[in-house]
């Protein structure tokens, strides 16, 4: 009995063992290319040799890890460096999955943290000629400045008609994390033509590749395009709305009425001095010693303002202040009426677009190197765990390893970097106040909320005096988004009350004059002189 458990035993054993290293055979075959970074690059990674790159890249320590990494080690350079891949891998069987982290370790005000997924050789360049020209078939991952924060997602597809790659840019990208921690971006390409970015390992888009709505310009053209040939004709009449042509100006209609008048009811303050003028001659102002009367001319003092119209209501001429005149009514128009020749906006009319194809699945180039091509700012960029694969599992089961125990240590450590002084007496009822607000953000009809809410939890986190004001902001989206569902998202129009204006027929008042009745005159500007003008 007991040698036939031992027998069952060991073939326990084995089965396991086979098991585990079936496992490990299978999971080697999803992964394509798996570049941690662990030891030096040299002789595995090929610095680009082009001119103008000449960015210095390092074999680095991320800051507070023993973790090595890429790092662009020099603000404002151009930098290129590419690995090639032991063979070219396809993107259009199964599932492919891009994925790298990169670490901001001094922010990033104006540049990229992106990779570039290269073509084969054969379309024309060399690992050390690698530069901003070289074609590649994917571009994915973080870009910012000015007005540009987002995640890159671009393929780069052949026409089948013309045979011209176009670069297709994904629409509505998420934005870049604004701290120094380190992120991981994942872009998953589904063999259905789904396209799914995950930031930190949370999906942030989802996208179809043969979606108009999803990438610009669309792969698959329009099937019409507005004829180029096509003219509008010369009586096509495109105003929707025409001066009313019976219309007649009223008799007692003026419009050289001025549009102000003198005040003929106001009078002169008391004390007012008529006699003073408002500037005199600085009594303090002397002379300079190398003034030359024959070059410079004759010297005046400069002017200053009248002390004593300071002390007293004013000074100089006295004028009546003007007001609006009751009698204004401007230049007289007649009210506008329904066209009854109105034909609509013009259009070309639609044909056949010679360039339309249909796809069933995008034609994507394969991959056969991965590349670095950034022009940045900003140094301290670090690169990381770069990972091709044909299992999301694999890339899971990696960000669970490498990028989670480390954003975990930055997260702790930045928050105890930014705690301002008095945080640990607040802190208890704050914590629970964040729990319960990150609780809020995952409420289903608040999904398309749940960035921006957590982004203000997040603020509020690191800088707990704004808390209140960050509670107020969430509580004006969840009150946005409860009206919206309840009301259907329709706003109640609200006419605008007229001024109260002298009533008129001129229905359709001109925007000069709008313009002329809200200007004020501006008043003139005294220029103080210290030597005469030639």
């Amino acid at each position: 009995m007991r040698e036939a458990e031992r027998v069952s035993l060991r073939l326990a054993i084995v089965l396991l063992l086979a098991f585990i290293s079936f496992n490990q055979l299978f999971a080697e075959d999803d992964t394509i290319l798996y570049e941690s970074f662990d030891n030096s690059f040299d002789g595995r990674w090929i610095v680009s040799e082009k001119e103008g790159y000449n960015g210095e890249w390092k074999h680095e320590k991320s800051e507070g890890h023993d973790d090595y990494g890429l790092l662009v080690s020099e603000p404002a350079r151009k930098y290129a460096i590419v690995k090639e891949l032991d063979e070219p891998a396809s993107l259009k069987d199964g599932t492919i999955v891009l994925q790298f982290e990169t670490r901001l370790q001094k922010g990033l005000e104006c540049g990229g943290a992106y990779l570039k997924y290269l073509r084969p050789q054969e379309a024309g360049w060399v690992p050390k000629g690698f530069d901003n020209e070289s074609p590649y078939s994917i571009m994915f991952g973080p870009d910012k400045c000015g007005t540009t924060n987002k995640v890159h997602f671009i393929l780069k597809h052949k026409n089948p008609k013309s045979g011209e790659y176009v670069e297709h840019h994904l629409k509505f990208p998420p934005s870049v994390p604004h701290d120094k921690l380190t992120h991981v971006y994942t872009a998953i390409l589904k063999p259905d033509n789904e396209l799914q970015i995950l930031v930190d390992g949370d999906e942030k888009k989802k996208a179809n590749f043969l979606s108009s709505e999803d990438f610009e310009p669309p792969l698959i053209p329009a099937k019409t395009i507005p004829d180029p040939d096509d003219v509008k004709p010369e009586d096509w009449d495109e105003r929707a709305k025409i001066p009313d042509p019976e219309a007649a100006k009223p008799e007692d209609w003026d419009e050289d009425a001025p549009l102000e008048i003198e005040d003929e009811d106001a009078v002169k303050p008391e004390g007012w001095l008529d006699d003073e003028p408002e500037e005199i001659d600085d009594p303090e102002a002397t002379k300079p010693e190398d003034w030359d009367e024959e070059e410079d001319g004759e010297w005046e003092a400069p002017k200053i303002d009248n002390p004593r119209c300071q002390e007293g209501p004013g000074c100089g001429e006295w004028k009546r202040p003007t007001k609006r005149n009751p009698a204004y009514k401007g230049k007289w128009h007649a009210p506008l009426i329904d066209n009854p020749n109105y034909k609509g906006i013009w259009k070309p009319q639609e044909i056949p677009n010679p360039d339309y194809f249909e796809l069933d699945q995008p034609e994507f180039e394969p991959i056969a190197a991965v590349g670095i091509e950034i022009w940045t700012m900003q140094d301290g960029i670090l690169f990381d765990n770069i990972l091709i694969a044909q299992d999301e599992k694999v890339a899971s089961s990696i960000r669970d390893t490498t990028w989670k125990p480390k954003f975990d240590i930055e997260k702790e450590k930045e928050k105890a970097d930014e705690a301002p002084a008095g945080t640990d007496v607040l802190g208890g009822f704050q914590k629970k106040v964040f729990e319960l607000l990150y609780q809020v953000a995952e409420l289903s009809f608040l999904s398309e909320h749940k960035d921006k809410i957590t982004e203000l939890v997040e603020k509020a986190e690191k800088q707990p005096i704004i808390t209140i004001g960050v509670l107020v902001s969430i509580v004006v989206v969840i009150l946005t988004v409860f009206l919206k569902l309840i009301f259907g998202g329709k706003k109640a129009k609200v006419e605008k009350k007229p001024e109260p204006v002298a009533e008129t027929s001129n229905k359709e008042g001109s925007g000069d004059e709008k313009a002329e009745e809200n200007e004020e005159p501006a008043a003139p500007v005294r220029k103080r002189q210290t030597r005469r003008e030639n």
